[in-house]
């Protein structure tokens, strides 16, 4: 039988990546905040 060892440290590499990955998707986007602003100033007029 073969054990893989998955350590907490790989775990926590792993997330960091997912992390990095997820902002970067997310950089050219607004963000939910201004995304909600705008929603109020629209309703407003």
């Amino acid at each position: 039988m073969v054990f893989t060892v998955y350590t907490i440290e790989m775990a926590y590499a792993r997330m960091r990546e997912l992390q990095e990955l997820a902002n970067r998707s997310r950089a050219h986007q607004p963000t939910a905040a201004s995304k909600r602003a705008a929603k109020k100033h629209a309703k407003k007029r």
